[in-house]
């Protein structure tokens, strides 16, 4: 009644893509990622679903929901305030296929379902044993070589039970940009924008493309799952899956000069040459579930289940310095642990399912249960070296002012009934209850309908509500960054100093989805649907940016609170100067959006008996949001952030044909327009430089990108493959040089357009017995 797209392992496999949520931007076109993340957020994979943000999608794993990332996104931009969850820290090779819920379900499945459900469904074989290897590299750009090695079996656990085992090991290296030149002032500023000689005394030292900011992580990470289903007691089965992932990953920051920015003159002995440092990040992640689910309790399927989630994430600073620490002491260390988030999520689902008929006349299916919650969001501060006096340059720490501890329970209850009225019609009404101890209850409902005209033709529609409870994070993340003339600020919602300054705490974003499609089968094996929908979401959850400003405290009341709630949480002195820059954000309620879509999918296989067999496929996502009220004092950017940096449209293309032992597979991906609205940077008017009034429109044109693959199978368990991804080398449309930071972000780093790698090649070995 709802549209969901299959994905295969296969598919996935055939994507060319190291990671899982890049191999779903390539397979599906209502989901996409960010050309690249800024800071910590550049760290943690995160996909958007029909253009709403990371958080607005649900992700489950064989149908319990799974705990999300605690590294939050607090930059600005489309992903601002998102901790979704890391499609990566799951072994790719253990997922069986992907089932992609393509519809509002929070009346289901709770918060967070409001842009779709992803459902990771995982490999349960008690037999046989897969083995393969990747690697490749950015050839173009002569960098960003990785390799992946997978291993997955299973074995039988007596007669009636199994047991899967799944390994990766995965590895990246940096992509850097190279048509970059930092423009920052190295001895005597060059005479133009687009010059990259230098003179002065380190002239030649430092080289063009110095500054790596925009770049991809580096990135080691090695993946474990396991899961078993075995007979308990006759009718009821203990089933449980446990996965666990370690990450080391490392973030380029911008690069600083020998005497960062003219205030620390001591730093020229220090790094001569200046520096780049290196954000890092040490994350462990952890999810079990346990289970007995039985198929007859008073005539009921039932499935009583738990499934805890735990995410540490240890952020880091490598080859940085304190300023305030060499200027007092004559050095500072190059090294230092900025702060540490940890997420837990703890899960309990008590669910019935029966299948009986209302007067032995119209079948019904009837499912009911419960669920309570469990969650923690805790913030460890930083080593004194990385928040005192401003902190360690890149990325600076977190005080113990933002430190602390957080909880939350949750209990919902849900039923859902499902009548086939007719042969021909089928309607659905499905009902949740939630209870939040920290933001109320909720209510939310979901009618669906289905008309099977004949075995051809079929329309179907849906109408929901549906919510997303603000997350522990946005509610108390708080963090500092001070330079020597100023400082800015995230404040905890909560907060007394944000809540000073107008802040309110959090409620739940809400929201109303309509969709109608329809679905045809011209001839056998031709499949064809097409829905549109509507996604109307309110109290939508923003960062309330700015207050203060470029004179002392802004010259208002609101600068002087933010100017010292700033000073406390990033403990600098009394004797502080840099109050003339002070501005301080916070996440509020302070958005409406309405977002329109339309989804066509359609698969036809071509059965060429001797000659082989060819499936095409076409996806197509048309896509567009709306803002209906701004209260959060949101300016062009961050208006263009949640409505024109996500594709207006998205087509994917796939040609797949097998002949003999031989497979080829050939993928043409158009995407549509992005628009961003850009503060102009260094070379701009100067009158206009870093203003957040005065911004020019940037238009990322569409782009079509081509993905080959040709494999052969050898030997019977043996296949290697060759392949493409971006053929052509196609890159997002480059940004004019007063609007590209310091020269060194040639690209709109928010487009969720085409990526910014351009062509990677590689070569993949699989053997399964």
């Amino acid at each position: 009644m709802s549209p969901v797209s299959v994905i295969s392992g296969a598919a996935l496999r055939r994507s060319g893509q190291m990671n899982l949520a890049d191999a779903l931007t390539r397979t599906n076109a209502s989901i996409n990622v960010s050309a690249m993340g800024s800071d910590a957020g550049a760290l943690t994979s995160s996909i958007r679903m029909r253009g709403l943000n990371p958080n607005e999608v649900l992700v489950l794993v064989d149908g319990k929901r799974r705990h999300t990332t605690a590294n939050l996104y607090a930059d600005s931009g489309p992903e601002s305030g998102s901790t979704p969850v890391d499609l990566n820290m799951i072994p790719a090779n253990a997922i069986d296929h992907i089932e992609v819920l393509e519809d509002g379900a929070a009346a289901m499945y709770g918060s967070d379902a409001i842009a779709g459900v992803v459902n990771i469904i995982t490999k349960k074989q008690d037999h046989g044993l897969n083995l393969s290897g990747q690697t490749g590299a950015n050839a173009y750009n002569g960098d960003g070589w990785n390799y992946q090695l997978n291993a997955d079996g299973g074995m039988k656990l007596g007669q009636d039970g199994f047991l899967h085992i799944s390994g990766q090991m995965y590895h990246s290296d940096h992509f850097v940009a190279k048509n970059a030149y930092d423009h920052r002032l190295v001895g005597s500023q060059p005479a133009s924008a687009s010059s990259s000689t230098y003179t002065g005394p380190n002239a030649g030292k430092i080289a063009t493309n110095s500054n790596k900011i925009m770049s991809t992580p580096e990135e080691t990470r090695e993946n474990l799952a396991i899961e078993w289903g075995k007979q308990f007691t006759p009718g009821i089965n203990f089933y449980g899956l446990i996965t666990y992932a370690h990450r080391h990953s490392e973030a380029y920051e911008n690069y600083r000069t020998p005497s960062v920015g003219g205030s620390c003159t001591a730093c020229e002995s220090i790094a001569p040459y200046g520096f780049s440092p290196l954000e890092t990040m040490e994350e462990n992640d952890f999810a079990a579930t346990l289970g007995l689910k039985g198929d007859n309790f008073m005539g009921f399927n039932w499935d009583l289940s738990t499934t805890y989630g735990e995410d540490i994430d240890k952020i880091g600073n490598k080859n940085t310095l304190n300023t305030s620490y060499v200027t007092a002491y004559g050095s500072s260390p190059r090294t230092a642990r900025a702060e540490t988030y940890s997420m837990t999520q703890w899960t309990n689902n008590l669910d019935f399912r029966r299948h009986f008929k209302i007067g032995d006349v119209v079948p019904m299916t009837l499912a009911f249960g419960a669920e309570e919650r469990m969650e923690s969001y805790n913030i460890t501060a930083g080593e004194p070296v990385s928040y005192e006096n401003g902190g360690t340059q890149g990325y600076a720490g977190i005080s113990p002012g933002s430190a602390g501890t957080w909880y939350r329970d949750i209990w919902a209850w849900y039923m859902d009934g499902d009548f086939r009225l007719t042969k021909k019609w089928e309607l659905d009404f499905a009902g949740r209850l939630e209870h939040y101890t920290d933001v109320g209850n909720t209510e939310n409902g979901k009618i669906s309908t289905r008309y099977n005209f004949n075995k051809r033709i079929a329309i179907r529609g849906t109408i929901s509500t549906g919510f997303r409870a603000p997350t522990l994070a946005e509610s108390h993340f708080s963090a500092v960054n001070v330079s020597p003339t100023g400082a800015s600020g995230l404040l905890a919602a909560d907060s007394a100093a944000a809540q000073a300054i107008g802040a309110t705490k959090l409620k739940p974003e809400r929201s109303t989805s309509v969709s109608g499609g329809i679905v045809l089968e011209p001839v056998d094996n031709f499949h064809v649907e097409a829905d549109v929908y509507q996604i109307n979401l309110r109290d939508r959850i923003v960062q309330d940016t700015n207050f203060g400003g470029s004179t002392p405290y802004g010259n208002t009341t609101e600068g002087y609170i933010a100017a010292q709630a700033i000073a406390q949480l990033a403990s600098l002195p009394t004797g502080f100067t840099g109050y003339n820059n002070v501005y301080a954000d916070y996440f509020t309620n302070g958005a409406s959006t309405r977002t329109q879509g339309v989804d066509i999918k359609a698969d036809y296989l071509f059965r060429l008996h001797k000659y082989g067999n060819l499936a095409l496929s076409m996806s197509i996502d048309l896509n567009r949001t709306r803002l209906h009220h701004n209260g959060a004092n949101l300016n062009l950017a961050d208006i263009a952030s949640i409505t024109s940096d996500n594709p207006r449209s998205k087509i994917i293309l796939n040609a797949y044909y097998t002949y003999k032992n031989w497979d080829f597979n050939i993928r043409q991906t158009r995407y549509g327009q992005t628009t961003s609205m850009l503060q102009y940077q260094d070379w701009g008017p100067s009158a206009l430089q870093y203003s957040n009034n005065a911004l020019q429109q940037f238009i990322n044109t569409p782009h079509w990108m081509t993905d080959i693959e040709i494999g052969v199978r050898f030997q019977k368990n043996w296949h290697f493959a060759v392949g493409a991804n971006n053929v052509f080398n196609v890159r997002p449309r480059m940004m004019s040089q007063e609007l590209n930071a310091l020269g060194a972000e040639p690209y709109d780093e928010n487009s969720a357009q085409i990526p910014i790698t351009g062509g990677y090649y590689y070569g993949r070995l699989n053997a399964n017995f």
